[in-house]
């Protein structure tokens, strides 16, 4: 598979997973991360894009479009970061990126919780909005019969 997507909300272990596999296997995968870009602040994302959705989907497709060169000359990547999979299918697409794997990283919200409060000292992100994310993103997964992986 040329192209490996782990996406899921925040907690949920893809920079783990995707650290691990960088430094394991960092010779043969590119590995990438969609948040080194940089992530403008709300009011911002809101300014330039209408929404947060609306730059989530803007920043999905210029990282596959930015990936389909690597993907083209042969090249083993896996890409990490949040982002619903209709943006992923829509700019994978769009990209000529294929075949391509989408997995959604996921755990139990006591697990996310647990590792955003203490383990990241980000309590603030444990909120009631980013276990919406999660179901919903848990929910999309299975509409497009995505794998899942649970990291509890």
């Amino acid at each position: 598979m040329p192209l490996v997507i782990l996406t899921g909300a925040s907690g949920a272990g893809k920079t783990t997973i995707a650290e691990a596999i960088e430094r394991l296997h960092g010779q043969e995968i590119d590995v990438f991360y969609k948040d080194r870009i940089g992530v403008p602040p709300v009011e911002e994302m809101i300014e330039q894009f209408g929404s947060v959705e609306g730059w989530q989907r803007a920043a999905t497709f210029e990282w596959m479009g930015r990936l389909s060169a690597l993907v083209a000359q042969g090249r083993s990547v896996l890409f990490e970061g949040q982002s619903r999979f209709a943006f992923l299918v829509e700019a994978a697409e769009r990209a000529g990126i294929m075949p391509y794997a989408c997995i959604l990283i996921d755990c139990d919200d006591e697990t996310r919780t647990r590792r955003l409060s203490i383990d990241r000292g980000q309590p603030d992100l444990a909120s009631a909005d980013m276990m919406n994310w999660a179901s919903f993103l848990r929910n999309e997964a299975s509409a497009y019969g995505c794998e899942i992986l649970d990291t509890w």
